[in-house]
């Protein structure tokens, strides 16, 4: 039976606390082995372990005001998804507001928690003065690219990076010009 068989649990969308870093960072490996797998190098997300991420998201949930906000999508007491999202001290691409993260655990997406947290995560930047968002996507993340253009953003641009090993992936800028809660 797959969670979207089961009986709907009750979940809340929460702004982020310190204490919630090992989940979130648990979140993020989860997902990314889930969606990324076949787009970045396995042995790239083989090797991911929460202990690496804990104290960067200590710190990213330390310094969180509404210029940078990260929310937490939890049932019956377990994170099963997280957003964030930071203001630009410099605009780029005519946005001043970037999403720098959304992921859900495999079994909870197609739900309408990203969208839900995404919402925060605007409203939030909003709140902040921001008026313009942006966000980055693999290229051949066709569920991201969806989820996105379902959402209204725009694509923009397409750019490639060179990984760690160095092997090169292409990204592509999404854009909503004039964000809204």
């Amino acid at each position: 039976m797959t969670s979207q068989d089961q009986p709907a649990a009750q979940i809340a969308i929460r702004r982020a606390r310190i204490g919630d870093a090992a989940s979130i960072a648990g979140v993020r490996i989860d997902s990314w082995r889930a969606s990324y797998r076949g787009l970045v190098p396995d042995s790239y997300l083989d090797s991911l372990q929460p202990e690496q991420s804990v104290k960067l998201w200590q710190q990213v949930l330390g310094a969180s005001s509404d210029a940078a906000c990260t929310f937490v999508a939890e049932a019956e007491g377990e994170i099963i998804g997280f957003a964030s999202g930071m203001t630009l001290a410099d605009s780029r691409f005519g946005c001043d507001a970037e999403l720098t993260a959304i992921c859900v655990l495999p079994d909870e997406q197609r739900r309408g928690l990203g969208r839900k947290l995404l919402a925060h995560v605007a409203a939030t930047l909003i709140g902040a003065g921001a008026t313009g968002l942006m966000a980055w996507v693999l290229a051949k993340n066709d569920g991201a690219r969806e989820f996105f253009g379902a959402l209204g953003a725009e694509q923009l641009f397409e750019q490639t990076f060179t990984w760690d090993d160095g092997s090169e992936i292409d990204e592509v800028g999404f854009v909503w010009r004039q964000i809204k809660a």
